[in-house]
């Protein structure tokens, strides 16, 4: 069995989805998520001018050996361009591999450990009431877990992921207005005066047993961290995500010591060298990565594998950058993983995106239920692709108030 070619689509409803395709000569193809959110030209070039070429003629059964001659062959290593990319064709090829078993993917890891695996929305507001009529839609959806993000008194602008005008609860965060960003103006001092209240507010009102998660989103200091982690022990979040910049592992440190809050941390990380230590030494409760900037299925295994022999959870990252292909691929590993915490959820759902990537993938009262159709149980409909090309768009920049850049 060879492949025999490959193609890459830029492309989909609201967002640019790097589509990998992968044939073979045996009729049976594979799909990837190549998708690096506001980047997404970057991964195609790599995957059509240099990853693909080197695909031609090879058994596609052999992605073990593929993704260690991609990963290892390649001198200057990891990053999320060469990862998104490698991940891609490591998903397309996990793809075939359950097409000739006749099996779902999770069957091909050794089996379910969980009928259907929680997922989480995102409630968010331009201001606090705001916020909760939109905790409350959710929870009337069916939703369990909610993470909770709202604008805050006296910050100069919207902070992340909120809106600018009550109502407009859908944070997509891009701006397809062009590639220049706009800025964001962040106060640590009014976000941890107000932040700790809003959470305790929220609970008071949903009661304990509703799941809330928070995102600092990076913004704090290793010690600020440590303090708000410490403020909202009392409100009984979920997780406590990204409370500092993932570049520094020991930061974690300090907020372990002062705090049993939960954290989860590792979506912009890029491979197991990123989380080691963070998971060996129990810094952390959740990791983040995402299939496809984590190298794709092969090496997200092995970290999940790691994880679990330390009491750390999966929390795989589920924006909007993240093309139901990457998800489904996320899905299986939720039902197989015995160390399954939760999935952020933001993908599915729409018209569109069920006519371009067709699935039986079924999310009902805020569990997701994983197809059992051969694969990746997801498809991809090539003319529908064609109704859609490549628009610029970019995230906001953050400043503070004296105009230094911080944390996006």
């Amino acid at each position: 069995m060879k492949i025999t070619d490959a193609k890459v689509f830029v492309g989909g409803p609201g967002k640019n989805y790097v589509t990998l395709k992968i044939m073979t000569d045996q009729g049976v193809y594979g799909l990837g998520d190549a998708t690096l959110n506001n980047r997404e030209t970057l991964p195609a070039a790599y995957l059509q001018d240099y990853l693909i070429p080197n695909l031609i003629g090879l058994d596609p059964r052999n992605s073990e050996d593929i993704w260690q001659y991609f990963y290892r062959g390649a001198y200057f290593r990891k990053g999320p361009i060469a990862m998104a990319a490698f991940g891609a064709i490591d998903m397309a090829l996990w793809d075939i591999k359950g097409k000739l078993a006749n099996m779902p993917l999770y069957q091909l890891f050794g089996g379910k450990s969980r009928d259907g695996a929680m997922v989480y929305a995102h409630a968010t507001g331009a201001d606090l009431p705001d916020l909760m009529d939109s905790i409350a839609a959710y929870i009337d959806e069916g939703y369990k877990a909610v993470r909770v993000q709202c604008g805050i008194p006296g910050m100069p602008t919207a902070s992340y992921a909120v809106p600018e005008t009550k109502g407009a609860s859908k944070d997509y965060i891009t701006d397809f207005s062009g590639i220049i960003p706009k800025t964001e103006i962040w106060d640590t001092d009014t976000y941890m005066r107000y932040m700790p209240g809003a959470l305790a507010d929220i609970r008071a009102k949903f009661g304990p047993d509703l799941k809330l998660l928070h995102d600092v989103h990076h913004r704090l200091t290793p010690r600020e961290a440590a303090a708000f982690a410490k403020a909202v022990e009392p409100v009984g979040l979920f997780w406590l995500e990204d409370p500092t910049p993932a570049e520094d592992q020991n930061a974690l440190r300090m907020i372990r010591h002062h705090s049993t809050t939960p954290i989860a941390i590792g979506e912009v990380f890029n491979s197991v060298w990123d989380c080691n230590r963070l998971i060996e030494d129990e810094l952390i409760d959740f990791i983040r990565l995402a299939v496809t900037y984590g190298g794709g299925i092969t090496p997200m295994k092995r970290i999940i594998e790691l994880a679990g022999f330390h009491n750390v959870r999966t929390g795989f990252h589920g924006a909007p950058s993240h093309s139901p292909i990457s998800m489904a691929a996320q899905h299986h590993l939720n039902a197989w993983a015995p160390n399954f915490g939760i999935q952020e959820y933001l993908v599915l759902g729409t018209p569109e995106c069920d006519e371009l990537f067709p699935s039986d993938h079924k999310m009902e009262n805020g569990m997701m239920y994983v197809s059992d159709a051969p694969g990746l149980g997801v498809d991809f409909d090539e003319g529908e692709a064609q109704r859609y090309s490549y628009k610029p768009g970019s995230h906001p920049v953050v400043r503070l108030q004296d105009g230094t850049m911080w944390n996006y």
